[in-house]
C-alpha cells in the first residue's frame, strides 16, 4: 500500500469540524448515528487505532478518559489529526506504517480497533499475529469495513488516481464473516463475533463488523 494514495485521498477529503461537538460520533458504519458505537470496545484504559485518518475516533475515546493512540501511513492525515485533536489530553498520533509500528512496539493495549481503516488493507496472515501480540491478555480487536462483493474474495487491487495520471494503487483483503472468524480463530483469538450490520434502509450496503478477543491465558497450535 502506498502512502501517496492516502495522501491524495486526505487532500481531497473535506472535514471542517473544529472540535468534538462538530465531529461525527464514534461509530462503525458508513451511516451517521446508525449501528453500534464505542460500547463494542468495552471499557478500555488504552486503545490503538490502525489507520486513524483525521483522528475523530481517537479524540472521541480520549474525551471519555481513554489513553488513545492513532497510527496512520499518510503524512497528510497525520498532520490533520494533530492539528484538529492534538490538544486533547490522552489523544496521540503516530505517522508510521502500521505493520512496522506493530512489529516494533513493546507496548500492549486493551483494545486495538480499525474503523474502515488499515485492517482492510493489510494481509490478515501478517497483521493478525502482530495485533494479537500487541493486545494485553483479554484484550479485544474490533474492526469494520465494507462486506465483500459476492464471489470476489481475498486480495483485490484498485487504482486511486485517473488512469492518465501517475499510478497510485492499493490492495485490500475482503472475506465473508465466516472466513474472518476462521482466520481469527487460527491466529489464537477467541470470543469471535463476525457479522454484517444491516444498512438503515433496505437495499443499501451493510457493514462488516468483527469482534475478537485475545485469551487471558497462553495459546499455541496444540490448543486447536
Amino acid at each position: 500500500m502506498t502512502s501517496g494514495y492516502w495522501d491524495r485521498y486526505a487532500s481531497h477529503a473535506v472535514n471542517t469540524g473544529a472540535d468534538l461537538a462538530s465531529a461525527e460520533p464514534f461509530g462503525w458504519t458508513q451511516y451517521p448515528s446508525h449501528g453500534p458505537g464505542p460500547e463494542l470496545l468495552g471499557q478500555p484504559r488504552t486503545a490503538l487505532e490502525l489507520g486513524c485518518g483525521d483522528g475523530d475516533a481517537v479524540a472521541a475515546l480520549a474525551m471519555r478518559g481513554v489513553d488513545a493512540t492513532g497510527v496512520d501511513l499518510s503524512g497528510v492525515q497525520y498532520e490533520q489529526a494533530c492539528r484538529r485533536w492534538g490538544h486533547i489530553a490522552g489523544a496521540r498520533f503516530v505517522h508510521a506504517d502500521v505493520l512496522e509500528f506493530l512489529s516494533g512496539s513493546e507496548q500492549t493495549w486493551d483494545v486495538v480497533y480499525s474503523v474502515w481503516g488499515a485492517i482492510w488493507f493489510l494481509d490478515p496472515a501478517v497483521v493478525l499475529p502482530l495485533v494479537r501480540e500487541c493486545l494485553a491478555p483479554g484484550g479485544k480487536l474490533v474492526f469494520s469495513h465494507a462486506p465483500p462483493v459476492p464471489g470476489a474474495y481475498g486480495i483485490q487491487g484498485t487504482y486511486g488516481a485517473p488512469f492518465r495520471a501517475e499510478p497510485q494503487w492499493l490492495y485490500r483483503w475482503s472475506y465473508e464473516p465466516e472466513t474472518w472468524a476462521e482466520m481469527l480463530h487460527g491466529n489464537g483469538f477467541r470470543s469471535i463475533h463476525a457479522r454484517v450490520e444491516s444498512a438503515p434502509d433496505i437495499g443499501k450496503l451493510g457493514t462488516l463488523i468483527v469482534e475478537a478477543q485475545r485469551p487471558t491465558v497462553g495459546w499455541s497450535v496444540r490448543d486447536e
